[in-house]
């Protein structure tokens, strides 16, 4: 793997880092080590450690801006050998990242729902050394994985797309002592919110503002993202 830009990755986390976005050593290594621009839509490469969300062609989909990116790293506080799942595959870069932080003991499952976007993150992973521990399925990530499963499965659950309440089954698939991170609200602003498992009880913080397009799916909204709020799902 031959990174291109490490000047510019170093500039960008380094800037991140006084910004106190990046404030962990493993995710500040983990973001020197995943060359981003393999994971940008050709043609955007030059853009790649500018810290603003970029296209994915015309999927309507983006690769999220680095800052947004750290800041649900560390809140996400991914350990050594974890079991992740991430809904939302993008790019892959996310799930690079997370492919770093747990490790060679750890595991990655990344579902996507549009096709085109499953076979750009296999190739961006494969290319960057990451598939050995990123499996990237094709599916309705708002189910969960396996779908409707509802046993306890994965150490942290992470949603990059907006919902408009807790989806039901990636939640039952946080095991205990687990972490799950999405944003919530309406297409337009959404709260970045975490929620953990202790035992049979959940509880959720609120921790920033942000902007997401939208988890499209079964538990998410519809094709046109314009499904209302309809609170925590009850299980």
């Amino acid at each position: 793997m031959v990174r291109m830009n490490v000047d510019e990755a170093s500039s960008l986390v380094d800037s991140l880092k006084r910004q106190g976005i990046v404030r962990s050593r493993r995710v500040e290594e983990a973001m020197l080590r995943v060359p981003r621009e393999l994971f940008v839509w050709p043609g955007t490469e030059h853009r790649a450690y500018e810290d603003i969300p970029l296209p994915l062609d015309d999927t309507g989909q983006t690769i999220s801006a680095p800052h947004m990116v750290a800041i649900m790293l560390e809140a996400l506080d991914v350990k050594p050998g974890n079991q992740v799942l991430e809904i939302g595959t993008g790019s892959g870069y996310n799930a690079a990242l997370l492919a770093e932080l747990v490790g060679r003991d750890g595991k990655v499952v990344s579902v996507e729902r549009l096709p085109e976007l499953v076979e750009f993150a296999r190739s961006n992973l494969k290319r960057a050394g990451y598939l050995d521990r990123v499996e990237v399925v094709l599916g309705d990530g708002s189910l969960g994985y396996p779908p409707r499963y509802e046993g306890p499965l994965y150490d942290r659950v992470t949603i990059t797309a907006s919902a408009p309440r807790l989806p039901r089954y990636p939640v039952a698939q946080l095991r205990d002592g687990g972490i799950l991170l999405v944003p919530l609200g309406p297409p337009g602003y959404q709260v970045l919110t975490r929620v953990r498992r202790r035992g049979n009880s959940y509880s959720s913080e609120e921790l920033l503002g942000c902007v997401f397009v939208p988890l499209v799916g079964e538990d998410g909204y519809g094709p046109g993202g314009l499904d209302i709020i309809r609170g925590p799902s009850k299980r």
